[in-house]
């Protein structure tokens, strides 16, 4: 038989564990839950911030950071020729204005397509649906660590133009 005095100290000695698991338990659920990414983390602007790769990188194979001349050998025929921008028209419903910096560098590429014709899903180039205010549709997303940010508007009323721009991220 056990004495009393052991008995008690083998009590002491379970209750010290269980604490100490318990500890140990809440520890790790902490830290999981610190290092689990928050699915709708925002910025300073209440925007969305995003957490993965984009969707949407590129126009008919134009980047931020290609030279003028690598756009217009992507592109085409330009409408209009500038230093800081080229304007393109593909048809009657889609057209393209690209901006460069003074070292004739893309940090713009703005896509509009008249009546929404053959503009990609929404839901391709954001990756989710868009904002709704007052009939019109939106989302901008920034990809901070990438240094661009993508955005989705759609206009409301009788004639919809859809825009879908691709910005470089200007640091001061």
């Amino acid at each position: 038989m056990i004495s009393k005095g052991k008995n008690l100290v083998l009590k002491g000695l379970m209750r010290a564990a269980s604490f100490i698991v318990a500890v140990v338990l809440m520890s790790a659920a902490n830290l999981m839950q610190a290092q689990t990414p928050k699915s709708k983390a925002q910025n300073a602007f209440n925007e969305p911030r995003a957490t993965e790769q984009p969707l949407y990188t590129d126009y008919k194979g134009v980047r931020i950071g290609m030279t003028a001349e690598e756009v217009r050998a992507k592109l085409g025929q330009l409408s209009l020729k500038g230093d800081d921008q080229d304007y393109f028209v593909f048809s009657d419903h889609e057209s393209a204005q690209i901006a460069y910096d003074a070292a004739h560098k893309v940090t713009t590429i703005s896509v509009d397509y008249v009546d929404g014709v053959g503009a990609p899903d929404p839901k391709t180039v954001m990756g989710s649906d868009l904002e709704n205010r007052d009939g019109a549709q939106y989302k901008l997303v920034r990809y901070q660590s990438l240094g661009f940010w993508v955005s989705y508007n759609r206009s409301a009323g009788p004639m919809v133009v859809v825009t879908i721009t691709i910005q470089k991220i200007m640091t001061m």
